[in-house]
């Protein structure tokens, strides 16, 4: 007998007989709908917990399952109240919420911030978490900054500057952003930015009621030219920087401006929030030491998330600084969510400790090649008029130029209307954007996918 099966008979016969009775009516026993549809007590307990959770039934333990009592009718309602309640809406959401909605069915995603599910180790993740649920000491309070052990492996693959001490663990690098800069800035401060640059970044900085000003970007990462006027004429006190594989446009910041940055951020007294988000995204060579491994006088607040190299929804992190700037990064943790789930933490350490985590890495950098070369020559052929800015050494992005007078969002609509999914440019700058530009994925989708997914690009860009 297959169960599943079972299930959804018992599943259908129930939604029919509820959807027919009077609310409150008592259904048939689970004795009864195992013999009506010879299926075992657990497979008919499991199609009422089922119905239960979408609110069509009301299982009460030793009386018995009964349809569930409708909430009467609501009247005309007015919210217009709520606009003047609320006033203005804050800027970037629109933005956050098309960039992290699930793609329909049938559509190609090239765009999406996370790994397919076939890249993502999923049969170790779920065998550390099930290892995990099984010990209780996980289930207990643990300290805030997280678990010491997990708060070492960050440290120590931050290049050996930090300490344990230094590291709190935060649920996902979009957390550890927010954090960050209501603990290093107050409301109205100004926050550098590479232009382009993290969305959900300029999303958190305009949440937390920070000033953002962009410094351009090119090739070679940001300009140390233009990041030192900018510290000068500012006065800002913050620079936040992806040096490696930046999203969206994935430059690197080259060898030769490392020092020149660090000696800009230096000479203003400032801090730079170094989001290291695709350290584990290498695809051509090793990538260079985070720059917080080269800073001794603690000017380098260091985040890492292993949400990106594993699978979206370990939801996992760390940000580090020393001093006073680590005490404040703690104390405004304790005011969010008190710690990470400790089942999560344990979880999450068992799989960058154990062997199949530098496999997974070794495999990944494998697939991520295939797919970006799949995309870069998809695009040559297909879209040779959408310029991109370079081929990428890493990370899960690329970042091409529209001609002149074509309008991204007009592209990403039509896209959108041939069942492709692509992100306009315009979201990823502060301030205007120096002309049109597409961000695209090569990581969401597999090479015959890539493929089709811009020769149906090639209609909507024109």
């Amino acid at each position: 007998m297959n169960d599943d099966n079972a299930a959804a008979r018992v599943i259908q016969d129930l939604r029919a007989a509820a959807s027919v009775a009077a609310p409150g009516s008592r259904l048939p026993t689970v004795r009864e709908l195992s013999a009506r549809h010879q299926a075992s007590p657990v497979t008919v307990t499991r199609a009422i917990r089922t119905l239960t959770a979408e609110g069509v039934l009301d299982a009460q333990p030793g009386r018995g399952t009964f349809v569930q009592r409708r909430a009467p009718a609501a009247g005309p309602q007015d919210l217009s109240w709520q606009s003047i309640a609320l006033g203005a809406r804050p800027a970037g959401e629109d933005a956050m919420q098309a960039l992290l909605a699930v793609p329909r069915p049938g559509m190609i995603p090239l765009s999406s911030g996370y790994l397919e599910p076939d890249l993502q180790p999923v049969a170790v993740l779920g065998a550390a978490l099930a290892r995990a649920a099984r010990q209780p000491a996980s289930w207990g309070r643990g300290p805030v900054e997280g678990r010491e052990d997990l708060r070492a492996w960050f440290a120590r693959t931050a290049g050996g500057a930090l300490r344990a001490e230094d590291m709190t663990v935060c649920p996902g690098g979009q957390s550890a952003l927010s954090t960050a800069f209501r603990a290093l800035c107050a409301p109205g401060d100004p926050i550098l930015v590479e232009a382009p640059t993290y969305l959900g970044a300029l999303a958190a900085a305009r949440a937390a009621g920070l000033r953002v000003v962009p410094v351009p970007t090119d090739a070679e990462g940001v300009r140390p030219d233009l990041l030192r006027a900018a510290f000068q004429r500012t006065g800002a006190r913050l620079f936040y920087c992806q040096p490696l594989y930046a999203n969206p446009h994935g430059a690197t910041l080259s060898a030769a401006r490392r020092p020149e940055v660090m000696a800009a951020v230096r000479a203003a007294g400032a801090f730079l929030l170094e989001d290291d988000y695709a350290r584990d995204l290498a695809i051509d060579g090793d990538p260079p030491r985070p720059l917080v491994a080269d800073d001794p006088h603690g000017h380098v607040v260091y985040l890492r998330s292993l949400t990106k190299s594993a699978a979206p929804g370990l939801r996992v992190a760390a940000i580090g600084a020393r001093g006073a700037a680590g005490a404040r990064l703690r104390a405004a943790r304790v005011l969010d969510d008190f710690f990470v789930s400790g089942p999560l933490q344990q979880a999450a350490l068992d799989l960058v400790t154990s062997p199949a985590w530098p496999r997974h890495l070794k495999s990944l950098r494998t697939a991520l090649r295939a797919r970006r070369e799949a995309l870069v020559k998809a695009l040559a052929v297909d879209v040779p008029t959408l310029r991109l800015a370079l081929v990428p050494a890493g990370g899960l992005h690329v970042w091409g130029r529209l001609p002149e007078g074509v309008d991204d969002v007009a592209v990403t609509n039509a896209a959108a209307a041939l069942q492709v999914v692509v992100f306009p440019g315009r979201p990823w700058f502060a301030a205007e954007p120096d002309g049109a530009y597409l961000r695209l994925t090569f990581a969401a989708a597999a090479p015959e996918q890539l493929r089709e997914g811009v020769r149906r690009l090639k209609g909507a860009a024109g």
